[in-house]
């Protein structure tokens, strides 16, 4: 089951018809989002296999399967900010055990983002998930 974040988007989702308007909530979420600080945008913080700059900047709290997890993000890319926002509903809060149950391909299928997302983004996309799942298995000691 996502976080009450996620419902919220995909609720939205449901309200919204056309993709334009879909794509138009997507990038407005991003632009919601705080701006990292340009002290983190790092190579260590960069997501590879990404077309767009993308850094995504984790914190665990905790140690073990309870530790929680939260993270920040950004991209030059605002579309790509907006899954940022997304991945952010998804996941944010969660124990580094919950992270790892997350099927985030089904999340975003639910949106059919999966359907509407040209072949560089799904790969930025999947890059981005790759890499909090890898953040949440190492706190997690897996």
């Amino acid at each position: 089951m996502a976080q009450d974040a996620f419902e919220e988007i995909a609720e939205t989702f449901e309200f919204l018809d056309d993709w334009e308007d879909r794509y138009r909530h997507v990038i407005d979420m991003g632009k919601a989002m705080a701006p990292l600080e340009d002290a983190l945008k790092v190579p260590a913080t960069k997501v590879d296999g990404c077309a767009s700059q993308v850094w995504l900047v984790p914190r665990i709290e905790g140690e073990g399967p309870g530790a929680v997890f939260t993270f920040r993000g950004e991209s030059d890319a605002m579309i790509v900010r907006g899954l940022i926002a997304i991945l952010v509903a998804l996941y944010d809060g969660l124990t580094v055990a919950e992270v790892l149950d997350v099927d985030a391909g089904a999340e975003f299928k639910r949106l059919g983002l999966d359907a509407h997302l040209s072949a560089q983004r799904s790969n930025g996309l999947r890059a981005m998930i790759q890499r909090i799942r890898q953040t949440a298995a190492t706190a997690r000691g897996a």
